[in-house]
């Protein structure tokens, strides 16, 4: 029996209706189910909810509360933008929010820079705004990453390292680098003295992103060394990878050394022993 707390339906860039999602943890025995879709942006976002469309997407969840045999739970993945956008605007109509950082300041025609879009795109902002200067860009992104957790800490830190998917055959950066790893750390020392749970991301690696999770091994040992919660999710676009990696993710997280997973469960987050084949409820 598994959890989820980070996926996307049809109301955002998800494949299937929030009901497809439901059926599929049903079938799967999940003990609790969180829908994130991806939440409405102030300015043109081909991935994000309409914020036309909030209200009914709220409803809608709230409504499929009553009868699933799974735990349903609602939420948004927010986007921290300053003074833009943060997990701030939207905590008060959910039941948790998952804090995620995609874009990192803008282009000099304004457009906000994606940075786990195209790599062409990635690329643009990477020469225009950081004169390609891989350091400068990755100081920033965990800057706005402790900036977010500092002004408007989330419930759970997405996708922490995503930006690495760029990384293509490590030609721009080693993430072994001392400067990379000493910003990586202030980061995961930041949401430590926050009480935020952090996510252990499979997605990178069912779409062959990534061959880790977000984040990486060796950013899990530190997070396992400061006791941080770590929660496991799949950012599912589509019912069938609501546990996708789940497995054997859960095999690398027991060889680090972490004894349990945190998750929803009866209305309150909790912690519980866990093997391969899911969590062990007590």
């Amino acid at each position: 029996m598994w959890s989820n707390f980070h996926t996307h339906n049809a109301y955002c860039d998800g494949k299937g209706p929030i009901q497809d999602y439901i059926r599929k943890a049903e079938e799967l025995n999940m003990i609790s189910l969180g829908l994130s879709s991806h939440a409405p942006l102030p300015f043109p976002c081909k991935w994000c909810m309409k914020p036309e469309s909030l209200d009914a997407y709220l409803h809608e969840v709230n409504a499929f509360k009553k009868d699933s045999r799974t735990e349903i739970y609602t939420s948004l993945e927010i986007d921290f933008i300053p003074g833009v956008i943060s997990p701030n605007d939207f905590r008060d109509k959910l039941d948790y929010t998952v804090g995620s950082v995609h874009f990192v300041d803008q282009l000099p025609d304004g457009t906000r820079w994606e940075i786990d879009g195209t790599h062409a795109f990635f690329q643009e902002g990477y020469e225009k705004i950081f004169k390609n200067n891989i350091r400068d860009t990755l100081v920033r992104y965990y800057e706005l990453t402790r900036e977010m957790i500092a002004t408007a800490c989330p419930t759970v830190v997405g996708h922490l390292d995503k930006i690495k998917i760029q990384n293509i055959d490590s030609k721009l950066f080693n993430e072994n680098d001392a400067w990379y790893q000493h910003e990586v750390k202030r980061t995961i020392d930041t949401i430590a003295a926050s009480g935020a749970i952090i996510e252990v991301n499979t997605r990178g690696i069912y779409q062959k992103k990534s061959s880790t999770t977000y984040p990486g091994p060796r950013i899990l040992e530190y997070i396992l060394q400061k006791n941080i919660p770590v929660t496991l999710s799949s950012d599912a676009h589509h019912p069938d990878d609501l546990v996708n990696q789940f497995a054997n993710t859960a095999v690398l997280l027991n060889q680090i050394g972490f004894k349990t997973l945190t998750i929803l469960h009866e209305g309150r987050w909790q912690s519980f022993r866990y093997n391969e084949q899911g969590i062990i409820l007590r």
